[in-house]
């Protein structure tokens, strides 16, 4: 039911494109940009390609996401967006860190998450993890690891920080952390949790423990 009653608010975000052309990616549009694709699966079917200035919207306080169809925009919506295709939706979403949802969603539920543009920060980081699969296997493992590193940090500070309470600390005492950490540990490890979840939103690797670690 929540899942009925989320898709339906996105769908309501979505409004008519003003048919211009869908702009290529350029090199400097890296760090701001988001473009995937959808080829067409049969000959008659259509292109469809979502374009995301997340740089450009976030200092709006909403970013919003375009859709292409055979390059001409149909649409616009603020994320998460949920555009109607024929037989299914394409459904967008982000995270702090990046793109965490570019699907198509068939009407029997299947999904096919669509093809970054190879010039784009998530195309390139596809293309690396295709030409170099064990390296791409171990950043990944380092990722997740940064990540975890972060979650603990900030898990172990705040159990510390809530056993300071008066009434908990009486009745508890208070839970210092096994190790005395330096700051700098503390920063690096917050940083080091924002590096790990960045590379993982450009393979679209979003958890909920993203979140959390930063």
């Amino acid at each position: 039911m929540f899942d009925r009653v989320r898709r339906r608010r996105a769908a309501r975000r979505v409004r008519p494109g003003d048919g211009r052309a869908l702009q290529p990616f350029r090199w400097w549009q890296l760090l701001g940009r988001a473009l995937f694709h959808l080829p067409p699966s049969g000959p008659h079917e259509p292109e469809w390609s979502v374009d995301i200035r997340h740089w450009q919207d976030q200092a709006s306080g909403s970013v919003t996401a375009d859709l292409y169809r055979d390059g001409l925009c149909e649409a616009r919506s603020a994320l998460p967006a949920a555009f109607p295709v024929e037989d299914g939706r394409i459904e967008v979403a982000m995270s702090g860190f990046g793109v965490k949802r570019c699907h198509l969603v068939s009407a029997d539920g299947s999904e096919r998450q669509l093809s970054p543009d190879p010039r784009s920060a998530e195309g390139r980081r596809a293309r690396f993890d295709r030409r170099y699969p064990a390296a791409s296997s171990v950043i990944g493992v380092v990722s997740i690891a940064l990540v975890l590193s972060g979650v603990l940090s900030l898990a172990v500070y705040l159990v510390e920080t809530v056993s300071r309470i008066p009434p908990i600390a009486e009745s508890v005492g208070v839970i210092a952390a096994p190790i005395d950490l330096p700051t700098w540990s503390t920063v690096a490890s917050t940083v080091g949790a924002a590096v790990g979840s960045t590379e993982r939103a450009l393979r679209l690797r979003y958890h909920w423990l993203d979140a959390a670690g930063n």
